[in-house]
């Protein structure tokens, strides 16, 4: 097929799934690892955050097609989830915020779709494993919210981007600079919703060192610094303050489904560390239906903050 009618069927197939995607040169690449870098040696990344996902900024292009000549990212609707728990014989539900959960399917969901416009051309992809946030804003994709949060048109910040490599090559893109949404510069609703002080008024980039979501994604073996108060956490991992009033989410704050109920039994042993082959075949299935595993780690430290504040 003609490279004009591929990137036509592309478009056009996006549209009809209720995905938002491009496509951008590989030329671009080093200027997207430059980025990072640079962020870095200014000293305006904590050091400790950078040293955590030093590997996910320093990427390395490969692909075992060979030349990579291209980028497709497409991000993808996704809602929050609630959990609830039973405790001392209430409920308490917790929302998991877009974009934690499913991951590995939604990967897999947008390889199909790439790989059937693109294969029978004689073209391949390989998921990429790149700094997500700004390559969408790079390429237009969305906007920077003063939260550092990305933001689609029609989806807020309810979406969850994926990136691949591909041989197929394109010549024009839409590149252009790092920005933030128009809505921002007339709105300070995350920054005084923020409980923390994250989110300044004096710079783009987020104070990723008094941010809740950095500190709730560690391990249950990372305490949480003495000066986060409890009443501050609002989810099991992550933390949903900024997004929850920012006014570029008012059309989809709403959307939430259901996740797993856990009894008083089952909550108990996530609180206790239990890996998932250590729990019960009932528990388990829940756990890996719902796509929780990855962050059994940090439920002891998450859950048992707010639990014990109840």
């Amino acid at each position: 097929m003609d490279k004009n009618k591929i990137v036509q069927d592309f478009y056009e197939k996006l549209e009809a799934k209720g995905y938002k995607g491009k496509i951008v040169s590989a030329k671009h690449i080093p200027e997207l690892q430059r980025a990072i870098k640079k962020f870095h040696e200014q000293k305006l990344l904590d050091p400790n955050f950078y040293e955590e996902y030093k590997d996910y900024f320093e990427f390395q292009p490969e692909a075992e097609f060979g030349e990579i000549k291209s980028l497709f990212i497409i991000t993808v609707p996704q809602p929050q989830y609630k959990v609830i728990f039973h405790w001392n014989n209430k409920e308490v539900p917790l929302i998991v915020p877009p974009t934690y959960l499913h991951g590995m399917a939604i990967i897999k969901k947008i390889k199909a779709f790439l790989t059937e416009i693109l294969k029978p051309s004689g073209y391949n992809v390989e998921f990429a494993q790149v700094p997500q946030k700004t390559l969408a804003v790079r390429v237009g994709l969305a906007e920077y919210g003063r939260n550092n949060i990305t933001y689609v048109h029609g989806m807020g910040s309810f979406h969850r981007p994926s990136t691949f490599y591909s041989d197929f090559p394109i010549e024009q893109d839409d590149w252009q600079e790092l920005q933030m949404m128009d809505l921002c510069k007339e709105c300070s609703a995350c920054v005084r919703n923020c409980p923390t002080g994250a989110i300044p008024t004096d710079r783009f980039l987020l104070r990723v060192e008094y941010c809740l979501t950095f500190h709730n994604e560690h391990p249950a073996d990372v305490p949480f610094p003495d000066w986060i108060d409890p009443f501050w956490h609002n989810c099991l991992v992550g933390c949903m303050h900024c997004q929850k009033v920012c006014p570029a989410n008012k059309k989809v704050i709403n959307w939430v489904e259901p996740g797993p109920t856990f009894n008083e039994e089952e909550t108990k042993l996530l609180l206790s560390g239990k890996s998932v082959e250590q729990l019960p075949e009932e528990t388990r299935k829940k756990v890996e239906k719902h796509d929780l595993a990855n962050y059994l780690n940090v439920y002891p430290r998450n859950l048992g903050a707010i639990l014990n504040r109840e």
